[in-house]
């Protein structure tokens, strides 16, 4: 295909310039035109070629294909058994979520009748279709999958789901037994009839709907039974002479044989399991809220009931039935799902948990203590003298958890400032925190009370921490406060010096044995500063006045990240290295994604790590042809972003907490920070990126029309990315455990914004 030469003659835009140049070439453009269907009448670079509605790809089907990429994890055979399982729950569990939000979201869209539209043009309503057909075709091969080859590879390891109906004499016994003893106690039968209106059913609860007729006059009656989500939804069978130990049934379809016993003197005309999905999104105006925590509890239990967005049924759910549930949530046939196997995967997590299983899991992974920080070390004096950098998983999150320990116990440590997003349920970090207050000194803590799916765990611990005397303050009026930041007040012998901990991820110890996140521990006094206005700035009055370090969200981060792209692309378009490395959990932001595609077609060579959601089309001639986009998913959740700018040789790296969404931009507190140390910022650039761009295994790479395919294996290669990480991690601890002596702390410069870096070297990834 014929190009622009302002797209791909270097010489031609450097020595006379990009304006010069597209008046130069209109007979190429005339050609382009005739041959590309993205071609412009003015230029193949212009601003109206790159918001072209087809250079972007649709938010909610890359969310979609996202999690098509789950589901291709389950479908590996070369995972371990039980990973497979995990990952089929994690795929239900992502659809749920999906229909709970973004689809309801586009629900309402389309019951309001709004003509907004995204970049990619599509109206509510076409992406409302395009969502139904993309989610029923994965849906249909999820249980093609546990039906055809995941259930039976289960029954050859001796795990095995039976039919409730087809057990042998003795278990029946015993599931009368159980069910008599266990279940039957709980159950509650709800007429539905003139005088019982319908139940609000809780979302994702699963029930059975109930067609019955009194022997005496046969008129049909309708009753609604839920299964209680207090127990296992997978039991398991007792172990008899010559048995399988890890026999189960489903509750459901126990308390659906026997469900006659709840209504003696009926004859029953048909039972069938359904389950709803409800919109689970909080509508909070921040301005009308005079109490943030009083009415997101409120609307927490609003939540549990709102208006029903997705109905599933069992396969041979009769026509009727369906016809009766779709009119009682007020939905349609495009709302309804069949399903041949269990109504939700997520049933399924006893199996992934369940300890005796674990020659059937991933090999266990220890993470590794850092030698930066060794056990016992004092962590604030090694802070004082280097910037130490963690790679979590593999890094122990350990450390994070002693350095605010120590801070609480320390009776020279004035203050700890933190924001805290989401937490674990025993959460050392708090109980330290508490402890700090109820020791007398300041603690302030920003509890986002709206962090999705965690807010009745937040309201809990922003109450133990005012109990405790800290101060709590709910986030910032409008947006949400996203970004992990960690400042200690301590008086050294010298002054009184700041240390700071700042992350990509959140302060939750457990999530961390499983995310893939970094953590910046510094004690840099200009960077120190800036993390101490931002804390005055979301817990006071005053307005952000702006920083030179910290790129921070809704204030500054959009405008800056473009300017960094701009100057990239001025670079190239000069003749001089022009390059960026990007990894980000989601990238969504239209104007970030024109800036991409202006850097590409200055020759920009542009490589984005996206695990999820991606918008911009890679791949296409005059366009961006010199971006590629690669996914990995893998034993981890890849959580870290890492924004990396070449700079002509003078390298920039920043990790963040901030994905490239308008959301993140504008509607969060979000921090993006410098990795300035020359050795952890090299070891980003030469080590850690180049290991994600070289996955052959585990990474899909994204073609211009929004599908992904898996890496073709060259000369046998098989990098993968996070077994890479795990076995330095494994063999750093074999090194430290063999070592003797106490491991010698190297100590790094910690370089100012006045400082250049040591070396000029434009050492970058292949």
């Amino acid at each position: 295909m014929a190009k622009c030469n302002v797209c791909v003659t270097p010489e031609m835009s450097v020595a006379r310039g990009r304006v010069a140049a597209v008046h130069e070439c209109a007979d190429m453009q005339q050609a382009v035109s005739a041959l590309d269907p993205y071609a412009q009448s003015d230029s193949n670079c212009d601003a109206a070629r790159f918001s072209d509605p087809r250079n972007f790809i649709n938010r909610e089907l890359s969310w979609l294909e996202f999690n098509r990429r789950v589901l291709e994890e389950a479908e590996d055979a070369t995972q371990p058994l039980i990973e497979r399982v995990k990952f089929l729950t994690i795929f239900s569990s992502n659809l749920d979520e999906f229909f709970e939000i973004r689809v309801a979201g586009i629900k309402q869209q389309i019951e309001s009748e709004t003509s907004d539209v995204g970049p990619d043009a599509l109206s509510p309503t076409e992406t409302f279709n395009a969502i139904q057909r993309a989610a029923r075709e994965m849906v249909a091969s999820q249980y093609a999958f546990w039906n055809d080859e995941l259930m039976p590879e289960l029954g050859r390891n001796g795990i095995r789901i039976h039919d409730v109906t087809k057990l042998n004499a003795k278990r029946t016994a015993w599931a009368q037994k159980f069910f008599q003893e266990e279940v039957f106690p709980m159950l509650t039968p709800l007429a539905v009839d003139a005088s019982h209106p319908f139940p609000q059913l809780l979302n994702k609860s699963h029930n059975l709907l109930v067609r019955a007729r009194a022997e005496h006059d046969g008129e049909l009656l309708h009753a609604i039974v839920q299964v209680p989500r207090v127990l296992s939804r997978l039991i398991q069978l007792p172990r008899g002479k010559g048995e399988e130990p890890w026999d189960y049934i489903y509750l459901a379809a126990l308390i659906k044989h026997h469900i006659s016993t709840l209504f003696p003197g009926m004859v029953l005309d048909g039972v069938h399991a359904f389950r709803v999905t409800r919109n689970s999104d909080l509508y909070i105006d921040d301005e009308e809220a005079d109490n943030l925590l009083r009415t997101i509890e409120q609307e927490l239990r609003r939540s549990s009931r709102g208006d029903a967005v997705r109905l599933e049924v069992e396969q041979d759910c009769p026509r009727e039935f369906r016809e009766l549930l779709l009119e009682f949530f007020e939905l349609t046939d495009a709302d309804l799902y069949r399903l041949n196997g269990p109504l939700s995967m997520t049933h399924l997590m006893p199996l992934v948990t369940n300890d005796a299983f674990a020659k059937l899991r991933d090999r266990p992974f220890q993470p590794a203590r850092p030698a930066a920080l060794p056990r016992g070390a004092n962590i604030l004096e090694i802070i004082r003298n280097q910037d130490v950098l963690l790679h979590h998983p593999y890094d122990s999150y350990d450390p994070v958890v002693e350095f605010i320990e120590a801070a609480a116990a320390d009776p020279q440590v004035l203050a700890i400032k933190i924001t805290l997003y989401r937490t674990s349920g025993d959460s050392p970090i708090v109980e330290a925190l508490i402890d700090a207050a109820n020791a007398g000194k300041q603690v302030t803590a920003l509890v986002e009370l709206r962090a999705r799916f965690d807010e009745a765990a937040n309201i809990a611990w922003a109450r133990r921490l005012e109990e405790a005397g800290a101060h709590v303050v709910y986030g910032v009026v409008g947006v949400k406060t996203h970004c992990k930041a960690l400042l200690i007040v301590r008086r050294d012998t010298d002054r009184l010096r700041q240390y700071v901990h700042l992350g990509t991820g959140n302060y939750h110890p457990r999530t961390a044995r499983i995310y893939t996140d970094f953590s910046l521990f510094t004690a840099n006094q200009e960077l120190t500063e800036e993390v101490a206005m931002l804390f005055n700035t979301l817990t006071g009055l005053a307005g952000y006045s702006g920083g030179h370090k910290l790129l921070v969200a809704p204030f500054d981060m959009q405008r800056r990240v473009i300017e960094k792209i701009e100057r990239e692309r001025d670079h190239a378009y000069s003749g001089k290295d022009g390059r960026i490395i990007v990894k980000l959990n989601a990238l969504v932001d239209d104007e970030i994604i024109v800036k991409l595609y202006e850097a590409s077609c200055a020759g920009v060579k542009i490589d984005l790590i996206v695990r999820g959601i991606c918008c911009l089309r890679p791949k296409i001639a005059g366009l961006s042809e010199n971006i590629r986009v690669v996914s990995v998913v893998g034993r981890f959740l890849e959580h870290s972003r890492i924004y990396y700018f070449a700079n002509n040789g003078w390298p920039e790296v920043y990790l963040s907490s901030a994905d490239w969404m308008p959301r993140n931009f504008f509607r969060r507190v979000e921090v993006a920070f410098p990795i300035e140390a020359e050795a952890l910022r090299n070891e980003l650039i030469s080590e850690v990126l180049p290991i994600f761009l070289n996955d052959g295994v585990k990474a899909r790479e994204l073609q211009s029309d929004g599908t992904y395919h898996r890496l073709k294996q060259e000369d046998g290669a098989k990098s993968q990315a996070q077994l890479t990480f795990r076995n330095r991690a494994r063999r750093a601890a074999r090194q430290a455990a063999e070592s003797t002596a106490a491991p010698a702390i190297k100590l790094l410069p910690i370089m100012t914004s006045r400082q250049e870096p040591a070396s000029n070297a434009k050492r970058q990834p292949t």
